[in-house]
């Protein structure tokens, strides 16, 4: 069995699991394990003890993006997964800020460990690429997402300055998937490229393979009402299954997808555990 764990999430189930706002995954492929995102690092080390994770043992940590949410427990994560793998796009090291108005300031969404690439100091083997790669058997990253659709964004005031001046197109934005017998797995950082532009480009790379399940942030919490219909129009298109909206998803666009999803949505606070049966 494929196993999936959500080790950290904005919200949390279970004795002495942390809420956090951030995402972070333990994917167990049996032969094989896998770390996509840390969080912002407060939560993570907490958690994957509580659920009895070792963190030592993954063979590879992914980043889907480089803002502090995902990848602020990256340092700690190598500390401890020292044999890791890890995979990133060229552009998750770049300074990231986020601000409405210039004249309120800048927040910086990035972090020092990643920006600085501090992570080749120790000699691990780090893949950065634009490509889709199999990160370990069967456990794919998307890789750079096309960005073809004209309503989808990427779901907030991001800049790559303190000055507010040049947006970030957040190209280091991925996802990662794979396949078991029920489906193709997606499970999204942020979906800053689109949700359905994630959703499309994975069907590409996979040959119209059924998607089945899609888990993770969506940022949808400020999408148009266009978006939000093109959105859940592409989700009863591609027929899929199971669908965990959950972190930058957006209140009103969670409560949209169980409204309009109510037997297929399920939570996936950190905690929560799911499995899936490998292709045949």
């Amino acid at each position: 069995m494929i196993s999936l764990t959500v080790l950290v999430e904005n919200t949390a189930r279970g004795a002495g699991i942390l809420g956090e706002h951030g995402l972070s995954y333990w994917i167990d492929t049996g032969a094989h394990r896998v770390l996509f995102d840390t969080g912002q690092g407060m939560a993570l080390l907490n958690n994957a003890k509580a659920l009895g994770i070792d963190l030592a043992r993954a063979d590879a940590v992914v980043l889907s993006h480089g803002h502090f949410d995902h990848a602020g427990g990256l340092e700690a994560a190598l500390a401890v997964a020292w044999p890791a793998a890890l995979y990133l796009h060229p552009r998750a090291t770049e300074k990231k800020f986020s601000g409405a108005d210039p004249a309120a300031g800048a927040r910086c969404i990035s972090t020092p460990f990643v920006e600085t690439e501090w992570f080749l100091r120790d000699k691990r083997r780090v893949i950065v690429t634009r490509e889709p790669c199999e990160v370990v058997s069967g456990v794919w990253t998307t890789g750079e997402i096309p960005r073809t659709n004209d309503f989808e964004d990427t779901g907030g005031p991001f800049y790559l300055d303190e000055a507010l001046t040049q947006p970030d197109p957040l190209l280091d934005d991925q996802a990662l998937f794979f396949t078991t017998r029920a489906g193709v797995v997606v499970v999204l950082g942020c979906a800053h490229a689109g949700v359905v532009n994630t959703l499309e480009h994975i069907c590409h790379l996979t040959h119209g393979a059924p998607i089945h399940t899609v888990l993770g942030g969506m940022h949808l919490e400020n999408a148009s009402p266009r978006r939000v219909a093109e959105t859940l129009a592409a989700f009863r298109h591609l027929d899929v299954h199971r669908i965990g909206a959950v972190h930058c998803t957006g209140f009103a666009a969670v409560a949209t997808f169980w409204r309009e999803f109510p037997t297929r949505c399920i939570p996936c606070a950190a905690g929560t555990r799911l499995t899936f049966e490998p292709a045949a």
